[in-house]
């Protein structure tokens, strides 16, 4: 079992950058993939990006490639996410997530965070 907990989460202006990170307790975490997603109001939770075990391969939704990064840290069990160039449309709930397959699909995840709020001023 892993519990996830988010951080780093707030208000900044279109332009700023945040960086999101995600502390992971539990002995399966050096072994899982690790994804984040995002949920603005009203809409569907979607994939932002996801980082297979090992940080050796990455995959990001189209509307964040060159904006976002993904990446591990696994001796402190953490997996953060830097955003830069952040856009209002970027304003969303995000979660961490932890799956056993390298995937972008949200129901292959088994274990999420509570989220943290993201917010993008214009």
């Amino acid at each position: 079992q892993v519990q996830l907990v988010e951080s780093g989460g707030g208000l900044v202006q279109a332009g700023g950058s945040l960086r999101l990170s995600c502390a992971a307790c539990g002995r399966t975490f050096s072994s899982s993939n690790m994804g984040w997603f995002r949920q603005a109001p009203g809409k569907e939770r979607e994939f932002v990006a996801v980082i297979n075990w090992s940080g050796g391969s990455t995959y990001y939704a189209d509307f964040v490639k060159g904006r976002f990064t993904i990446s591990r840290d696994n001796a402190k069990s953490t997996v953060y996410l830097q955003m830069n160039s952040l856009k209002s449309e970027d304003t969303a709930v995000y979660y961490c997530a932890a799956s056993p397959r390298y995937s972008a699909n949200r129901y292959e995840y088994d274990y999420w965070g509570q989220g943290t709020q993201v917010t993008v001023s214009s």
